[in-house]
Parts: structure tokens; C-alpha cells; sequence
């Protein structure tokens, strides 16, 4: 089976679709406004940038104590590189941070000074998570390997019913996996499905793209501080593995809150591959917001607790989807559609993790 076959119902809510759609436009078009960043958005992206490059510079300078105030430095590293990945990488990947493609192309580079290869991240979250949304053998961002089970049209092992206790240990190293195997296990599997652009005839400059920015990556967090400062070598080690464990665990816990709980549905389909509900419909089904009332906690996570919003209008910026949750919302009421939501992000942890226990049930 392949992603492109997989049709969706356009003439199922299709007075939804509308709604929702001439919604959304009239709201810009009534405020005056665009759909990309504004200014406090531009002014998050250099208390971002500067969260995850101040402490790296007094790392560099030597201008800590001792290893705890250097592991600290570390953490504020941790903060801004979440940062930087939800609310920026995240918007300008999506061409949802700046007006010209140009520049949001470039503004995505950042993912690569995450240690994150541009154009897979693309693959596998714009095209495949996006558009096949919690549908087995479609959406990667499900792919748990065979240690975890987050669909329940994945074949069951014996060791998942133990999975709602060890997940919890493995969502940490997510950013060291994908950094040291995720890209090139996915840069081949994406070449092998045709889903690579030019397929086939820039495959080793892709290579070359990747390597070379894993090198930079590794190069700029590892080497040089290890090279340029007077501490151990392991301090240097121990505070980089900190900063990912850190991340990885919380922007583990940010998506799989959003799809991988009880709220959201795992439809498949049917065996002429066609899918009971709109795209719209279906997103609706398959996503689920927490702490829409948690201002700071929405700027801090780029909106990503809006994931409902999110993913019905992935090309706008997320500092408008609060206000676009009502016309959402208001439109799921008026025409049957479901509105997933938990009220605090630990209310969605502990659903995720009924989940967890529910998945590793035998089929």
C-alpha cells in the first residue's frame, strides 16, 4: 500500500468543510491581519534563538563554577532548543512563520543546528503525519519500531504489555535516536518508497546534505567545547546528553499527548483505500488539544497543545489558533463533529498513559 492511494470523502461534511474554511478567511480578513507571524512572534524567535545560543557562549567562555552551574547551562540550552523546534523550526517548516517561501525555507534550516535533517522532518511530518493522520502503515510519526505499540492495528508482542512502564525511558533519548539513526534510516526508506524529490538523481548530494550536517551538529555541541574549554571532556558529554534527554522527553510527551490518547480515533481504509470521512473530518478525529487556557505554556510549546487547529490549518502561524479554536469549536458543535480536548497537559500525560496500557494489551 502507498500513501498516494489512500482517498479521502470530499462529499462527506462538506457544509463542515465550508464553514470552517470561509471561517477562517473572514476572521483575517475582519481583523486585518495575515496569517504569519506578527510581531510577537518575531520577538519569541530571538528569545528563542538566544535561550539556546547565550548559555552555549558562556559555556564556551568558561563562565561557570563548577559542574553544577555548567549542567545548567546545559538545561537553559534544553529550554531554548524546545523552543526553537515547536515555535519556530516547527511554523517556517510548515511556510507558517514568514510570507515568502524563500524565507521560510531557510528560517527551517534551523532544524539542522537541532541535529534534525531538514527534508526528512518534511517527509515524514508535513506529508506523512499530516495528511494520514493515525493511520497505520501511512502516518511514520506511529512508527514505534517493535518496542512500542501506538496503534492498535500494530502486531502485538509479549513485551508491550509492559510498555506503559519502559516508554517512559525511552521518550527521552527520541532526539539522540533520530540525531545517530532516525535520518538514515528514513532518508533510505523514503528513497526506496519515491517519495524523495528528483527521485533517484540527487540521492547522493542528499547523503553528502545529511552527513554534512551531522558533522556541524556534532562538531558545534561536542568538539569544539570539548577542544576549547578546560573541562573534562565527560562534563561536555554528561551536558549534551542532559539537553537531549530533557528535550526529547518533552517534546515526546507534546505530540504523543495529541494523537496517542483515548480521545483520538485510528481509522483504516476500506479496501478500495478510501477513507469514510473528509480530510477535515478525519483530522478532527484523530487530534486532540490540552491547556488551551495555559497562555505562557502555548507560547513556550509554538501552539502545538492547539493541535486540533493545527492541523486543520497547518499553514498559518500558531499564534492565531487560540482565537481560530473558537470558530472551530463552535463549528464541531453545529454539525456533529467531535472537539478533543483535555483541560491541563497532565490531565493528556495521564490519558496517554492509559493508552500506553491499552495498546499493549493483546489484540
Amino acid at each position: 500500500m502507498t500513501t498516494h492511494h489512500v482517498r479521502f470523502n470530499h462529499q462527506d461534511h462538506t457544509e463542515f468543510a465550508r464553514v470552517l474554511r470561509s471561517g477562517a478567511e473572514a476572521y483575517f480578513t475582519e481583523q486585518s491581519i495575515h496569517k504569519q507571524a506578527n510581531t510577537g512572534m518575531k520577538i519569541k524567535l530571538v528569545v528563542m534563538l538566544g535561550l539556546y545560543a547565550i548559555p552555549y557562549f558562556f559555556i564556551l567562555g568558561e563562565l561557570y563554577t563548577g559542574l553544577l552551574s555548567f549542567l545548567c547551562l546545559w538545561v537553559i540550552m534544553a529550554a531554548g532548543m524546545t523552543g526553537v523546534g515547536a515555535g519556530i523550526m516547527h511554523d517556517a517548516n510548515h511556510g507558517a512563520l514568514a510570507r515568502e517561501n524563500r524565507q521560510n525555507h531557510w528560517m527551517g534550516k534551523i532544524i539542522c543546528l537541532l541535529g534534525v535533517d531538514q527534508l526528512n522532518w518534511k517527509i515524514q511530518h508535513n506529508i506523512l503525519h499530516h495528511t494520514y493522520t493515525n493511520i497505520e502503515g501511512h502516518d511514520d510519526s506511529l512508527h514505534g519500531g517493535k518496542l512500542l505499540r501506538f496503534s492498535p492495528h500494530q502486531p502485538w508482542l509479549p513485551h508491550h504489555r509492559y510498555q506503559q512502564f519502559y516508554a517512559w525511558f525511552l521518550y527521552p533519548l527520541q532526539t539522540v535516536v533520530w540525531f545517530l539513526v532516525t535520518d538514515f534510516v528514513r532518508l533510505r526508506h523514503y528513497r526506496k518508497t519515491g517519495m524523495l524529490p528528483d527521485q533517484g538523481k540527487h540521492y547522493a548530494r542528499l547523503w553528502a546534505e545529511l552527513l554534512g550536517w551531522k558533522c556541524v551538529y556534532a562538531l558545534c555541541l561536542l568538539i569544539i567545547p570539548m577542544v576549547c574549554i578546560s573541562a573534562p571532556w565527560w562534563w561536555v558529554v554528561a551536558g549534551f546528553l542532559l539537553m537531549q534527554c530533557i528535550t526529547g522527553f518533552f517534546l515526546s510527551l507534546v505530540f504523543l499527548c495529541s494523537h496517542i490518547v483515548p480521545l483520538c480515533n485510528y481509522p483504516l481504509p476500506d479496501k478500495g483505500n478510501r477513507m469514510e470521512s473528509h480530510w477535515l473530518v478525519h483530522e478532527m478525529h484523530t487530534s486532540a488539544n490540552y491547556a488551551m487556557c495555559g497562555k505562557w505554556f502555548t507560547w513556550f510549546v509554538g501552539g502545538l497543545n492547539f493541535q486540533v487547529e493545527h492541523h486543520l490549518f497547518p499553514h498559518v502561524c500558531h499564534v492565531h489558533y487560540p482565537a481560530l479554536s473558537v470558530l472551530v469549536k463552535d463549528a464541531a458543535e453545529k454539525y456533529g463533529v467531535p472537539y478533543n480536548s483535555y483541560r491541563y497537559f497532565s490531565t493528556a500525560i495521564r490519558a496517554h498513559a492509559r493508552m500506553l496500557k491499552s495498546l499493549g494489551k493483546p489484540a
